[in-house]
């Protein structure tokens, strides 16, 4: 191996003609721009969604409903969830909002709501930010007691 042999490594060299230096260069003029136009101008930058002048399909589409820019997200945990953590014997008599974030149920910033799919036989405290009635019955007729954060 010499300086003789040397090459670049493979795909490390790109076509590097300089536009814009000149007509001898074969690229000076337009420098490969076209004529007139937004797009030969310095300066220019497509904005997000622009079709050319069509009428954008962000503007087509008719848009209707409401968004309730006060709303509150839940996220919701069924009985059927709480009773298979006691036989899984992750829980014993108490589920509260840490424990719930540690078993990955919810995250830290969320607010939970226990929904009433399944049944539950187990006793347990549950601690939690809204219930609905038929997991807040369920809970309480299996002996368990429902605490609103």
């Amino acid at each position: 191996m010499d300086l003789s042999n040397l090459k670049p490594a493979a795909g490390s060299v790109q076509n590097n003609k300089r536009l814009g230096r000149g007509e001898g260069s074969g690229s000076g003029g337009t420098a490969s721009r076209g004529h007139k136009g937004a797009k030969s101008r310095s300066g220019y930058s497509r904005k997000i969604g622009f079709e050319g002048g069509q009428m954008p399909l962000q503007r087509r589409v008719p848009k209707f409903g409401f968004k309730n820019i006060n709303r509150k997200e839940y996220q919701g945990v069924n009985l059927d969830t709480l009773q298979q953590l006691v036989d899984d014997k992750k829980i014993k008599d108490t589920l509260d909002f840490d424990t719930m974030v540690s078993l990955r149920l919810a995250t830290k910033n969320e607010n939970v709501k226990i929904l009433g799919r399944g049944e539950l036989n187990a006793k347990l405290k549950v601690s939690a930010h809204k219930f609905t009635a038929t997991a807040k019955n369920a809970i309480e007729a299996a002996g368990g007691e429902v605490v609103i954060l």
